[in-house]
């Protein structure tokens, strides 16, 4: 099937439009992320197609579509009749293919997407990066902290390279086809299952060192998920998501000059503040993380 990017003679709905009700298409419906954004999405009124090679194992009101989305075809079939598209389905991190496989797969996801988005004039695509866009896994020091959406391109692996191939791939076709695209560089998504581990990382700041102690709710997740489909942007646009807070019990600022001695930081950081920087994310989506792991450890073994 032969992809079409020309622009339509008519324009496009604004997404302000679809604020009530969008139908909007999640792939990697099943995985961490996507079962968090169905939620998300499901609970705002909108109605949810679940796409994944994985059927959900329970189907909570809304349709399923068990497709692969490494094949143009079924790709173009799952996102027909869809209004927009957030896109989870990818190998989620690095090391779990070899290299190759994760950055062909990963383009492939990517590219299959976002060019049926543009071939199908769908309203929105809203697509999972990756924080490992921005330099992870710091064996080199960050140019400044906190780190915020300037600290790119970075990629130290195949994996975050399909993320860096995806975000110019995604800047490009929304030139041609006029259809916003959203990414959201995520942090690493946990939840109230593993916060329990977090005092174990404590007694060596360099075991989390690799991504800046950051992490993010899965929660949080789809509800940011949920605001940018409902926000009103265009253009490609590319946002870091994560906590408000780190994973440490030690302040910041005290972690940087104990791991990064040298390192500049940029304005305010105070006690347990992230340096992953969401401060776009704020301005632009509305997004404010409204979950932390403090809530769920032991207060004797809370900071």
């Amino acid at each position: 099937m032969e992809a079409n990017f020309a622009r339509s003679e008519q324009p496009h709905n604004t997404t302000r439009e679809v604020l009530d009700v969008a139908h909007v298409a999640i792939t990697g419906a099943s995985g961490r992320a996507g079962r968090a954004t169905v939620a998300a999405l499901a609970e705002a009124g909108h109605e949810v197609v679940a796409i994944d090679l994985v059927r959900p194992s329970a189907d909570a009101g809304f349709h399923v579509v068990t497709a692969d989305v490494r094949d143009f075809g079924q790709t173009i079939d799952a996102l027909s009749g869809c209004d927009i598209v957030v896109h989870h389905a990818n190998i989620p991190m690095p090391g779990l293919r070899p290299d190759v496989v994760t950055l062909t797969d990963n383009t492939a996801m990517n590219t299959n997407v976002f060019m049926a988005a543009a071939k199908l004039g769908m309203r929105k695509v809203v697509w999972a990066s990756s924080e490992t866009t921005l330099g992870l896994p710091f064996d080199t020091p960050p140019t400044y902290l906190p780190i915020d959406e300037e600290h790119y391109p970075r990629p130290t692996s195949t994996y975050a390279l399909s993320k860096v191939l995806g975000e110019t791939t995604a800047r490009h076709i929304a030139d041609w086809s006029g259809i916003p695209f959203v990414a959201l560089r995520f942090s690493n998504i946990l939840g109230p299952a593993e916060y329990p581990l977090f005092p174990t990382f404590w007694e060596d700041p360099n075991l989390r060192k690799v991504n800046l102690w950051g992490y993010i709710d899965e929660r949080d997740v789809g509800t940011v998920c949920r605001l940018a489909v409902e926000a009103d942007c265009d253009g490609a646009r590319s946002y870091v998501i994560a906590a408000a807070d780190t994973v440490m019990n030690v302040p910041s600022r005290e972690l940087a000059a104990t791991c990064f001695p040298g390192v500049p930081v940029r304005g305010d950081l105070a006690g347990f503040d992230s340096l992953l920087s969401t401060a776009a994310a704020r301005a632009d989506l509305g997004y404010v993380a409204a979950h932390t792991w403090r809530d769920h450890v032991d207060d004797a073994k809370r900071p």
